[in-house]
Formats: structure tokens, C-alpha cells, sequence
């Protein structure tokens, strides 16, 4: 039996994480995914005094986890990484009871744990399902390689840029989103001042590549591309693509993608990246590999119902 040593991590154990993280990417895909600044990120973001722990044994690091609520929601996402099973365990038991926890803190009484998960990953997929958690989605990782873009361009449709501290264009940005999201798997509503502060928490973030389309005049689509992928891909990262309902079928998706494409492709960028969820309520996917983008990883989103107390 290990002696395990558990305390709360701080943001100075990035480098140490991320050696953790990066040893398990590549041993499942075959190269590191999470960036240093990713970790570096994700420590910012978390309640490190209660959502998360290291786990050490003779002075090396074995694992990390946390859990993190959606706002005031219900849902709450995991993570998993460790180096041995029996560190693995300790985790998960430690991330389910704080989901719970976090749940009941905000008025719930069970949390929907979300934890995602490397396709290929079967090690971590069998320690789900013995936790009773099931797939409920996958998220495609896209990408498209540039080569003289062209942006797109339609009748009565004008794009203005965002820019810090340009809050006009950020509010009604935060309105399309919210509206173009509701439907989605795992959205969580939030004010322009949650919106905001999360955007802003990501050292990737970029208010200059925010795109807002209009439709003669009224707010009918948003792009929000970041830094996520510069460092490691040199491509940049649609964080959020959003159509309301009502201009959905007129091709703004296709607009704003090509816009941001070709800014990319200024930048230096090599191409673009980003997420699809497979079961979107709009045809997503195959929007992107009509821009030209091609799958280049899946993740699996695995859910399970955990209440106070199991």
C-alpha cells in the first residue's frame, strides 16, 4: 500500500503538472496536447483551497485532479491524471465527492459530472465506466491548413471587429452567444459579467478577434477566435462560433470562419482550429469540412448523476 501525500496545489506546481499531463498525452496520442500555459490556466481558474489536489509519494508527483461547477448549475466537470492506479483511484473518489459537494452548495441536490476523455484512451474510458459514468457526447477537434484564403462575403451582412474595452460590441456579442448556445450540450447561461471575467481568465484570450455579424443592421452572428493553439501549432482557435436561431441556413457561419481564417493567415498562422460537438443541434460538422477543415482528434464527453453522500 502507497503512502500518499496529498496537498492542494498552487499555480507555482504548473511546470511539475504539466510534465504530469504532457507524459499522458503522449502516451495516449502520441504528443503532448495541453500546453504549459493551459495548465497554468486551468490552476488560475480553479478554487485551488477546495476544487483540487496533487497526489505524491517520495517526493514525485502521481496525480492531479479537480472539479470545477458550471456557475451555479448542476454540472460539474472532472479531471483525472495520474501515474499509477492506485494515486487514480484516490483521485477520482476525491473529485466525485467534491462534485457533490459543489452541488449541494449551490442548491442541488445530485451534480451531472461531465469528465472528457481521449477516444482512445481505453484506461481512462474502463475507469468511467466502473464509476457508472456513460458517453454523452464527442467533440471533434477540426482543423484547416491556409493557403490564400478568401474571405466570404454576402449581400446586407457587415462584420465589425472587437477590441478591449469596446464593451458595445462585447454585450451584443454575449447576446448572440447565450442565444445561439441555449440549446447546446452542457450550456450554462451567464451574465456579460461571467461571460467576461472567464474570457479574460485564458492568458489566449484576444478581444480583437472577436467577429460580430449583422443582417441589415440587427446582431445575427458572433466569432470569438483566441491564442489557444499559437504556441504549440502556430494556428489559431475559434473559442466560440454562435448563430441565433433566426439567421441559421444564410451562411454566416461560413462568413465568419473565412474571415477569421484569412486574419489567421495574416497573423502567420499556419491554419485554424476548433471544436465541433458532434451531436450540435445544428449541422455543424458538416459546415466546417465545407470550409475545408478535417477531424484531427475526438474526445469523448462521459457523464454520470453523482448525489451528496454516495
Amino acid at each position: 500500500m502507497n503512502d500518499y501525500e496529498i496537498r492542494r496545489p498552487v499555480v507555482a506546481d504548473a511546470v511539475t503538472v504539466h510534465e504530469l499531463v504532457a507524459e499522458h498525452d503522449i502516451e495516449v496520442t502520441g504528443r503532448p496536447d495541453w500546453t504549459l500555459d493551459d495548465i497554468a490556466d486551468t490552476l488560475k481558474e480553479l478554487d485551488l483551497d477546495h476544487d483540487s489536489w496533487l497526489v505524491r509519494s517520495d517526493g514525485r508527483l502521481l496525480g492531479w485532479g479537480y472539479a470545477r461547477r458550471n456557475g451555479a448549475s448542476e454540472n460539474v466537470d472532472i479531471d483525472v491524471q495520474a501515474r499509477e492506479p492506485g494515486a487514480a483511484a484516490l483521485l477520482w473518489d476525491l473529485a466525485l465527492g467534491r462534485a457533490a459537494d459543489l452541488a449541494r452548495e449551490a442548491g442541488h441536490d445530485h451534480a451531472v459530472v461531465d469528465i472528457s476523455l481521449y477516444e482512445q484512451d481505453k484506461a481512462m474510458r474502463e475507469a468511467a465506466e466502473r464509476r457508472g459514468f456513460a458517453p454523452a457526447t464527442s467533440f471533434h477537434r477540426m482543423r484547416a491548413d491556409h493557403s490564400g484564403v478568401r474571405p466570404v462575403f454576402l449581400p446586407g451582412v457587415g462584420v465589425e471587429a472587437g477590441a478591449p474595452g469596446c464593451e458595445a460590441v462585447l454585450r451584443t456579442a454575449h447576446r448572440v452567444h447565450q442565444e445561439g448556445f441555449a440549446e447546446h450540450f452542457g450550456f450554462v447561461p451567464k451574465t456579460f459579467e461571467e461571460w467576461t471575467a472567464e474570457m479574460e481568465s485564458s492568458s489566449a484570450n484576444d478581444w480583437g478577434q472577436l467577429l460580430l455579424a449583422r443582417v441589415h443592421g440587427e446582431p445575427a452572428a458572433m466569432l470569438l477566435g483566441t491564442d489557444h493553439f499559437v504556441s504549440d501549432e502556430n494556428c489559431g482557435y475559434v473559442r466560440t462560433l454562435a448563430v441565433r436561431p433566426g439567421f441559421r441556413g444564410y451562411g454566416l457561419g461560413k462568413l465568419l470562419l473565412s474571415r477569421a481564417f484569412a486574419a489567421d493567415e495574416r497573423r502567420g498562422r499556419v491554419g485554424t482550429i476548433l471544436h465541433v460537438d458532434s451531436n450540435n443541434v445544428t449541422p455543424a460538422l458538416g459546415l466546417y469540412e465545407s470550409v475545408g477543415m478535417r477531424p484531427v482528434l475526438v474526445i469523448d464527453v462521459w457523464r454520470a448523476v453523482v448525489r451528496p453522500g454516495r
